[in-house]
């Protein structure tokens, strides 16, 4: 591997010699300039990794010099440190308005130079060859976080909408995604999601930037695994650094743990599914029962205009709901005839069951109210809490009216199906003191549509 590159720029052949004296110990090559444009034709002419330049020099000063490296794109990625015995706030802040990385004061070289210098070359090292995918519908933003991220070394490809970024995070697999949210044809929520889904692409950090400042957004986006969210107008150094900290060697092996995590979760979704599937085993009237309320739910749902990651979130809750019925005797369960006060009661339990069984898992915590009450009445006589209206959680709700439909159109040991007519009949009744109205007309609605709720 070839040692890092560093040129120094400085008039005074004595800072030169010490310099470069002390970072050769290090296993830095270096070359040197005795003025700034010495230093600019040099740095035009091959690739450094670092320069590092005074400020009053002949020919042309660091400030120029610092100017002209970031103004030519074949050299603005080229971090600079500028090293002066100049120690005025004004001056510094004059550094860092032309593009240096640092500034160090003569006085203070001996104890901060060294550090700063291997402090750039490694986040040099983190950021060379790395590739930002930049997506939003706005040329002017483009604009300015491409420039942003390419004077701090990175390689950024852009895109004006999350379909477009998709595409192109299929072929080349960026290292750091950066999105918009509100695009047209694919949003940055759906695109978050579609990369989360793919397993090429699921390990890439994904950065939100919105100029909105929504909490359940912002949540929803991280439990899709947006590593972080910037809220428009930001500052790009802000930028850069959010994407150093997500580049660095750190949160690799932080990414790597959450991929592991990922994994784990998998396959304890799958492991709770199989409980599911276990549990309708065990009764031939209740085999697929699980899935058709989830597919009804979803579409009740979508009726209802909830939005993507809420009907995702309903199907999955859907298909656990009767998850605790695991935990119920099968001489209970699988009674052919009328229960009795006990039994009943004993079946009345699984709502409680199911969400113990899902309790212990963060990733579930959203749809275990919706597992839990989907026995509860609007009238306040259901169960396990008795939740009276809107009490009852959404959720919840919908996936009572999806559980009563299936519950009673099919045959069951204590009784034969009704037709679909009686069953709507039914549901209309109930919607009335027990069901909610609001989701019992969607349901209907979805009824109508020519039997697509279940295709």
């Amino acid at each position: 591997m070839l040692n890092p590159q560093v040129l120094i720029v400085d008039d005074s052949k004595t800072i030169r010699t010490v310099i470069s004296s002390e970072l050769k110990k290090h296993s830095i090559d270096v070359t040197e300039a005795v003025n700034g444009l010495e230093g600019l034709n040099l740095a035009r002419e091959q690739h450094y990794d670092l320069v590092i330049t005074d400020i009053i020099m002949p020919c042309m000063d660091g400030y120029q010099l610092c100017t002209e490296i970031k103004k030519n794109p074949k050299t603005q990625s080229t971090p600079v440190i500028i090293l002066s015995s100049n120690d005025e706030d004004e001056q510094i802040e004059k550094g860092f308005e032309v593009g240096a990385a640092a500034y160090v004061t003569k006085n203070k070289a001996r104890k901060d130079l060294i550090p700063y210098i291997k402090d750039i070359l490694n986040r040099s090292k983190i950021l060379r060859d790395k590739i930002v995918l930049v997506v939003d519908d706005s040329r002017y933003i483009i604009n300015v976080v491409e420039s942003g991220l390419s004077s701090a070394g990175f390689k950024v490809i852009t895109a004006r909408n999350g379909a477009e970024a998709f595409e192109i995070a299929c072929e080349i697999a960026p290292h750091l995604i950066l999105s918009d949210i509100n695009m047209p044809e694919m949003d940055g929520i759906r695109l978050c999601e579609k990369v989360q889904n793919h397993p090429g692409l699921s390990h890439i950090p994904f950065v939100i930037m919105s100029s909105g400042t929504d909490r359940r957004t912002m949540r929803e986006l991280l439990h899709k695994g947006a590593a972080a969210f910037l809220v428009k107008p930001f500052n790009i150094d802000q930028l850069v650094i959010t994407a150093e900290k997500l580049l660095s060697d750190h949160f690799q092996m932080v990414l790597q743990q959450r991929e592991l995590f990922k994994k784990e979760r998998t396959l304890l979704m799958g492991s709770i599914t199989s409980l599911v599937q276990a549990l309708e085993a065990r009764d031939s009237y209740t085999r697929g029962h699980s899935d058709t309320v989830s597919k009804i739910s979803v579409n009740i749902a979508k009726k209802l205009s909830l939005n993507e990651f809420d009907c995702e979130r309903i199907a999955f809750a859907a298909r656990l709901h009767d998850l605790g019925k695991i935990g119920i005797r099968d001489d209970i369960l699988l009674k052919k005839s009328a229960l009795t006060e006990y039994e009943f009661s004993k079946i009345k339990e699984h709502p409680v069951l199911g969400a113990d069984i899902l309790n212990p898992i963060p990733s579930m915590e959203d749809i275990i109210p919706a597992v839990l009450h989907h026995h509860e009445k609007m009238n306040g006589k259901g169960y396990p809490h008795g939740l009276f209206g809107n009490e009852i959680p959404l959720w919840a709700r919908i996936i009572s009216i999806a559980d009563v439909y299936d519950a009673l159109t099919t045959d069951r040991p204590y009784k034969k199906a009704f037709t679909h007519q009686d069953t709507m009949q039914f549901i209309a009744e109930k919607s009335q003191d027990e069901l909610c109205p609001e989701c019992a007309k969607a349901f209907q609605e979805v009824m109508l549509e020519d039997n697509s709720h279940l295709s």
